[in-house]
């Protein structure tokens, strides 16, 4: 493999780095851009495998499968989260509750996996001076200023009201009742406590903010590959639906408005970030698309018409059905009406800007997610449930009995 250079045209030594979360949609995605691109070895930390499993098995005979090592454990109580941080060159943290409907039903397990379970990562990387790239959220920035403005208010389209900037934009959350900013909050304050670490003990860091990331593998299909009462986020909900020929649920109308951006090109830039310190220390990073803005209603129509183009199934009369939050999310749910991500300071720091168009990307997640889950659902959707057995024996025996008397007599 011929010797990589930064941007500034400086040789890149390979590395070692413990990726926390490695096992999951993004770290699976990473895991194969370093392992195809780079010489650099992983420590792959986490609970699961399922989504790595294809560089892990009889990786002996692939290229990389040196370079490559899972261990399984969970970081909030392993005592040999240290000692793998300190055998790395840095760490990537991609750990985290981060599906919206767990924010209100499981609030106490989001504050602690988002905030709490990542303090050992950051307190081990400070105190054996390894390098930090941690993975936040969009949500810390909560509600947009122009969310307050009236509905008819002029000033709601310019955007110094609404596009989010890493080093100025504030960060407006919800009542403490609404349970639904537990998870925003815990990342900012993991953020805060990061920040203060790089100011006082020299804690070299990078945080990302990442904005709806999507692509295959991402989150999963309730009762396929997930618990069948879960709720994935709104691209893996949307896909379920049309897997399973049901209407979209639009919750509160789908008037909310957000950008989503292809993992292939959000990966190239946490490339970017990992091999190119002296630009990305000490910066807080937005890695989004602002070009590919649209409100949930709109996301629901178009993944509606690239779901028929790949599967080649007639759409159903009525494709998409309006919802309540409370009903939809719970008590304690609420929203930020915009998140339209600044691309000024990854631009300048890294020369990042993303590629893939908002068709082409739901074309790539969506038929993957025909190919994946299609069949699987077909015949779980013809397997009768136990319920359905039980009232099919009951009935079978009932009309048993009457034949037999029948006979009988």
């Amino acid at each position: 493999m011929a010797t990589r250079v930064d941007l500034d045209g400086k040789p890149i030594k390979p590395m070692t780095i413990c990726m926390i979360g490695a096992g999951g949609f993004i770290g699976s995605h990473l895991c194969e851009k370093i392992l195809a691109e780079t010489p650099h070895k992983i420590l792959a930390l986490d609970v699961y495998n399922d989504k790595i499993k294809h560089l892990l098995e009889g990786s002996s005979s692939l290229p990389y499968g040196d370079r490559i090592q899972f261990h399984r454990l969970n970081i909030k109580q392993d005592s040999r989260l240290e000692g793998l941080i300190k055998m790395s060159d840095m760490t990537i943290n991609l750990a985290a509750i981060c599906t919206p409907a767990d924010y209100n039903t499981r609030p106490l397990d989001t504050i602690y996996s988002n905030f709490i379970d990542a303090l050992p990562v950051v307190k081990y990387c400070s105190e054996n001076n390894k390098r930090l790239i941690h993975f936040s959220t969009c949500e810390v920035y909560g509600k947009t200023i122009g969310s307050f403005l009236p509905k008819d208010s002029p000033l709601r389209q310019d955007p110094a009201y609404y596009v989010l900037k890493e080093d100025d934009t504030p960060c407006i959350f919800g009542s403490i009742e609404k349970q639904r900013w537990s998870y925003a909050c815990a990342k900012q304050l993991i953020e805060r406590l990061i920040y203060a670490e790089g100011a006082e003990n020299a804690l070299e860091f990078t945080i990302v903010r990442p904005f709806n990331w999507i692509g295959p593998r991402m989150d999963f299909i309730p009762g396929i590959d997930g618990p069948s009462e879960g709720v994935p986020r709104v691209l893996a909900c949307f896909s379920n639906n049309l897997l399973r020929r049901e209407p979209l649920k639009l919750v509160d109308g789908g008037e909310s408005q957000r950008t989503f951006v292809y993992i292939k090109d959000a990966i190239e830039a946490v490339l970017l970030m990992i091999e190119n310190p002296a630009r990305a220390n000490g910066h807080i990073f937005n890695v989004g698309n602002p070009n590919n803005e649209v409100t949930v209603r709109q996301l629901a129509e178009m993944m509606t018409k690239v779901y028929a183009k790949v599967s080649g199934e007639a759409t159903i009369e009525s494709p998409t059905i309006d919802v309540s939050s409370k009903e939809f999310y719970g008590e304690g749910y609420d929203d930020s009406d915009k998140r339209i991500p600044d691309m000024t300071i990854i631009n300048k720091q890294l020369g990042w800007n993303p590629k893939t168009s908002l068709w082409d990307l739901l074309e790539s997640t969506l038929t993957y997610q025909h190919r994946t889950y299609a069949e699987a659902i077909k015949q779980a959707i013809a397997k009768p449930s136990m319920w359905q057995v039980d009232f099919y024996s009951d009935s079978m025996l009932a009309a048993l009995k009457v034949f037999l008397i029948a006979q009988w007599v």
